[in-house]
């Protein structure tokens, strides 16, 4: 008999149409909190939602512009190495640094922040569009449901194979998937540095220009001040 696992029906993270990550965007950079800028983060690594939780500001290079995360932070248990382009590097620059603290992101009570909190901010931010007349962060293929953190990574993913010319094995490695082939896999963690360098820097030209043609931004997101 099958494993049960293999009869269960597989139910994707809701996630952006790419068309709309501008406006989010937009908005989500109006929201003064360590939240939103978690989330802000989150979307320019294309990262999953425990790695940038959990990140810590020995793991950044700056100077190389580098974000190495350890493999014991890694659902695959490899080290992963994400190119940081110039929004990412923004985000890191312009927070505080506690003394004593080595998260980037951590919560108000110390430690680290949890998903919940991170997934407030973006119900806050679809309920407000809502309130504002539009239809708000939802996926349109999956019944309408509000979009989600780990969401943002289909999001990215459909964007660069929708959009660029960069190989599969690239996008698969922004991603920290692992690619069938080992001697393929090896020989392109060493080789797409640059080449992913250049995809990710794509996705944060494309998030800010697709978001300046957004408009009535303002006032949208005092809700969630604070968190």
């Amino acid at each position: 008999l099958p494993s049960p696992e293999k009869l269960k029906t597989v139910q994707h993270h809701p996630a952006l149409d790419y068309e709309e990550i501008g406006l989010l965007m937009s908005r989500l950079k109006l929201v003064k909190s360590t939240a939103a800028r978690a989330l802000e983060f989150l979307v320019m690594t294309a990262a999953r939602s425990g790695e940038v939780r959990g990140a810590t500001w020995e793991e950044i290079d700056l100077e190389n512009k580098l974000w190495t995360i350890p493999s014991s932070r890694m659902k695959a248990g490899r080290q992963h190495v994400i190119p940081l382009n110039d929004l990412a590097l923004s985000i890191l620059t312009a927070l505080p640094r506690a003394a004593g603290i080595d998260l980037i992101f951590p919560a108000i009570r110390q430690g680290s922040l949890s998903d919940a909190t991170m997934g407030k901010v973006l119900r806050t931010l679809h309920l407000n569009a809502i309130n504002a007349g539009g239809a708000g962060f939802i996926d349109k293929h999956a019944g309408g449901r509000v979009v989600t953190c780990h969401g943002f990574r289909s999001t990215f993913r459909d964007w660069a194979a929708e959009q660029t010319a960069f190989p599969r094995e690239v996008i698969e490695h922004c991603l920290a998937h692992q690619l069938k082939d080992k001697a393929e896999a090896a020989y392109q963690r060493k080789t797409s540095i640059p080449k992913r360098e250049k995809l990710m820097q794509h996705w944060a030209d494309y998030c800010s220009k697709s978001g300046i043609k957004s408009k009535n931004i303002i006032g949208v997101v005092s809700k969630i001040e604070g968190l």
